[in-house]
């Protein structure tokens, strides 16, 4: 699957300041908030083909999707459904282009953020992303200082090493462009440090996992 992210779209949107939405995004995959996306009238996620999972604290959520929508998957954590999306890619729970459920739609909804892909400089997938990947295309950061562009930089240098170098990592890593993107996210200082153009890809790779292991154990800062 080619994940680089294609030629920019003639339209832009803005996707607000890259400093403060970095620091938004740590605190979403730390589970501290939800995405904050001015998502306007684009459904992308809702018709990309993408599965809905849910955890027993979106009790909201759960009370309001139909019980035959829901399928317990093999190896989940117990407790956990997921909602499949329908033959043609779409949610079960859009209806006439709206969420029915926006007010009560599960974590997984709250935290989805499609910036990370403009973030990462790549692809949300493949043809059954299309709709997200034009907004990604879309997308404009601004930057309010050279910290902030050199952190960008450094998530896309992240990005296209875990996914062009997947020969040197020891250890398990994401495949899915939404794993690399959020890797990434997590892992972006390695790239900040000017001692990493001397190190070698395993060497490296080895900085990444370790990022990613402090950033999940709350160890890593900022």
């Amino acid at each position: 699957m080619n994940c680089v992210l294609e030629a920019s779209s003639p339209e832009t949107i803005a996707a607000g300041a890259f400093g403060s939405w970095l620091i938004q995004t740590h605190a979403s995959l730390r589970g501290d908030r939800g995405a904050d996306v001015p998502c306007g009238d684009c459904t992308g996620c809702c018709t990309s083909s993408y599965s809905v999972q849910l955890r027993p604290e979106d009790r909201r959520a759960l009370a309001r999707i139909p019980e035959q929508l829901l399928v317990r998957m093999a190896g989940s954590t117990p407790g956990h459904m997921t909602m499949r999306a329908l033959p043609d890619g779409t949610c079960p729970m859009l209806q006439s282009g709206k969420c029915s459920i926006y007010a009560d739609r599960p974590q997984t909804c709250l935290d989805y953020d499609c910036r990370i892909f403009a973030a990462a400089g790549m692809a949300a997938g493949g043809a059954d992303k299309a709709v997200i990947n034009r907004r990604v295309r879309q997308w404009r950061f601004t930057y309010s200082s050279d910290a902030d562009r050199q952190a960008h930089d450094a998530v896309m240098l992240a990005a296209a090493f875990i996914r062009q170098r997947r020969a040197s990592f020891r250890s398990p890593v994401p495949a899915s462009p939404m794993g690399i993107a959020v890797l990434a996210i997590k892992v972006y200082a390695v790239f900040l440090d000017r001692r990493y153009a001397g190190w070698s890809d395993e060497e490296i790779a080895k900085a990444v996992v370790m990022a990613g292991r402090a950033f999940d154990s709350g160890e890593a800062g900022q």
